[in-house]
């Protein structure tokens, strides 16, 4: 029966229709859903100042208009095209004038205010009181409060930076995808064969690929940037891949792909913003809504894991450049080489590799290891089911409590391709409510760029692919297991951004436990389980240039809150001047003088961690010590202490936003939170 519905977008009545979504239905449904919520705002203006009359009209508009926009943005995340990238664009400055619009809204910013004061509010429960709160600071931060010649200035600022940061992703996707590098035999000794016959498939069907050309491509995608970076014997190739990454989106290649102007201009937007709302700083501003309250208390935080941390990674480094030239013939370690030459250390070290370690992780393994330890978590029952999606290889999923009753949905994309940005990311697609029909449950897309399947064999995942889906999933059901009524606080709405890593970095933990890895574990062709003895090395090598790693964390998190602190774009230095200086404060790695890690940190510039990157090590924090109570009662009840997983699910996961973070976390673990889970975890304890 065909839907009633002729425009997709504009039917909530039950999940996304991606079948049937075309580019020509995006500004049609973008002005009809525009016009919908500005008519509610116009109601709501004399309307009472009860939650029913006031508060539930505008977000019922908002939520449709959200919906269907994340419907948008999430099919140019995963399925771009010229016609979809069009009309992507063309709607955005409309929707980024309508969200600045309600913010500077003084009306409903003085009903807000009124309503916090009036006899209801008194009346109303603990969330729907936070939510109001909520919105007032909102509107501050949306410069309710600017004086009214000031407000074009700082809607006409906002509205550049979303068509800047869009940009700056497209640019990455454009240029990512324009290389390729054909090889012959002589040239792909040592990498993976499932990465070679990824190579050769893709070089197969590339239908621009030279006549006489060599039988193997590959490309900067990730699935086959990194082997050859990690596995690769020939150097030459490892150095031109690695330049060709990290020179994308600058001053090298086409003009209209570099994206240091747009970093420039995106950076002297934001200061100016911050000063119209009266702030110092973009880091001040983004601060406003996070547990972490001044960039000094960022930077000192930052600075004390680095002081902690640089011991460890000079000690990494060392003994790297000691078995570079001893065991490798390579006296001068360069960027291109630190991957490759550590994994050989790892292989000698440990009698294992990754790709040793790869074949025993099938998707069609690991999928459901996963899902069976949050089913014993978080008495759970996760079940494949069946909806319209917008590309063959996405899967979907439902999630039952033990009633049976269905109480939330998934989607699941795993695999690269060219028309989809890189990297991994969660996010939701219908968030949790109360309507007057029910509840209305949750739905979230889980997004990864991992190697596709080939030889008729499932996906093979990385040990550091299994973490990062883990890393996602924890996202995801942070998303899914809610259990606040009200849209604005319902899942990770309303969640500070720098404890919203929390759920998702404490489920990496399991990734390491013999209890997890004897489900999630299976030798891809025998089906045989994961050998103790392999598992040994594996947990042995955890903590492999563990001081390396965080160190790097450390460099980004410093590079982002000085960026948007102490930086002063108008002074004539560039972000690539800063990076420099902060790598000669904590580093001990340092890229080639030509590499332009800036141009591609789509993180700060196009996607929302701005000021905000630090927060990896802030929750990592927070994971780890909420991690160690499941660790303190190993020894009764094993890792999968169920009454831990439901006190964890019921104080974290299921409270959203619905109170601050850190007394979420003072209801889950008793105390405020400690650093030394993190510091054992990572090996940098004595």
């Amino acid at each position: 029966m065909p839907n009633a519905i002729a425009n997709p977008l504009l039917d909530f009545s039950a999940l996304p229709r991606f079948a049937d979504i075309a580019p020509e239905h995006i500004a049609p449904a973008m002005d009809t859903l525009l016009a919908e919520a500005r008519a509610a705002q116009d109601h709501t203006e004399k309307a009472p100042l009860t939650w029913d009359a006031f508060i539930t009209p505008l977000e019922d508009a908002n939520e449709r208009l959200g919906r269907a926009w994340g419907q948008v943005e999430h099919l140019h995340a995963v399925l771009d095209s010229p016609k979809l990238r069009e009309a992507y664009n063309a709607s955005l400055p409309k929707i980024t004038q309508y969200w600045t619009e309600l913010g500077q809204d003084t009306l409903r910013f003085e009903k807000y205010k009124n309503y916090a004061a009036a006899p209801e509010f008194a009346q109303l429960s603990a969330t729907r009181r936070r939510l109001v709160e909520l919105r007032v600071k909102e509107f501050r931060l949306s410069g309710a409060e600017l004086p009214v010649a000031m407000k074009p200035r700082y809607a006409a600022i906002q509205a550049e930076l979303a068509s800047l940061s869009a940009k700056f992703s497209e640019n990455i996707l454009d240029a990512t995808n324009e290389f390729s590098l054909f090889v012959d035999k002589e040239r792909i000794f040592g990498i993976p064969e499932d990465v070679l016959a990824a190579a050769l498939g893709a070089a197969s069907k590339d239908e621009t690929r030279p006549a006489g050309a060599p039988e193997w491509k590959f490309t900067l995608q990730m699935p086959s940037y990194l082997p050859v970076m990690q596995y690769a014997e020939d150097r030459a190739l490892r150095a031109t891949l690695y330049r060709a990454s990290a020179t994308r989106t600058a001053e090298f290649g086409k003009p209209e792909w570099d994206n240091t102007p747009l970093i420039e201009r995106i950076l002297k937007l934001r200061q100016e913003g911050a000063q119209l709302l009266g702030y110092a700083s973009f880091a001040e501003v983004s601060l406003a809504p996070k547990m972490a309250r001044t960039p000094k208390q960022v930077l000192d935080f930052l600075q004390d894991l680095a002081d902690r941390a640089r011991p460890y990674a000079e000690r990494d480094l060392a003994e790297l450049k000691a078995f570079a030239a001893s065991e490798l013939g390579i006296d001068q370690l360069e960027s291109w080489d630190m991957a490759y030459a550590s994994e050989k250390l790892r292989a000698q070290r440990y009698a294992y590799s990754d790709q040793e370690l790869k074949q025993y992780f099938p998707e069609t393994q690991v999928l459901p290891g996963m899902f069976r330890l949050v089913q014993d978590l978080y008495r759970i029952k996760v079940t494949a089911a069946s909806a319209e999606t917008w590309h063959q290889d996405v899967r979907f999923f439902d999630i039952h409590d033990p009633a049976g009753e269905r109480i939330g949905q998934f989607y699941v994309d795993l695999y690269a391709r060219e028309c989809k940005r890189g990297g991994a990311w969660m996010d939701g697609a219908i968030s949790r409510r109360r309507r007057d029909a029910g509840i209305q449950n949750p739905v979230a897309y889980l997004n990864c760029n991992f190697a596709c399947p080939v030889g008729g064999k499932p996906a093979l995942f990385t040990h550091d692919d299994v973490i990062t889906l883990f890393h996602e999933f924890g996202h995801g059901l942070h998303h899914l297991l809610t259990r606040v009524e009200d849209l604005g606080l319902a899942g990770i709405n309303g969640v500070e951004w720098d404890a919203v890593e929390l759920p998702s970095q404490f489920m990496e933990n399991f990734c390491w436990e013999w209890e997890v890895l004897q489900h999630l574990a299976r030798q891809v062709d025998t089906g045989a389980p994961l050998p103790r003895a392999l598992y040994d090395k594996m947990l042995a090598a955890k903590n492999f240039q563990s001081g390396l790693a965080t160190l790097r964390q450390i460099e980004f998190s410093l590079f982002d809150m000085r960026l948007h602190s102490d930086f002063d774009p108008a002074a004539g230095a560039s972000a690539l001047e800063l990076l420099d200086e902060v790598r000669r404060a904590v580093a001990v790695v340092v890229p080639p003088a030509w590499s332009r890690f800036p141009n591609s940190f789509s993180h700060i510039f196009a996607g929302g961690y701005a000021a905000g990157y630090y927060s990896y090590k802030w929750a990592e924090v927070l994971s780890a010590d909420a991690y160690s109570a499941f660790e303190e009662t190993r020894d009764s009840t094993g890792i999968l202490d169920a009454g831990a997983g439901q006190r964890f699910r019921d104080e974290i996961l299921a409270v959203g936003g619905s109170r601050p973070a850190a007394d979420s976390f003072r209801a889950f673990r008793g105390r405020e939170p400690r650093v030394d889970a993190l510091l054992r975890h990572s090996g940098m304890t004595t």
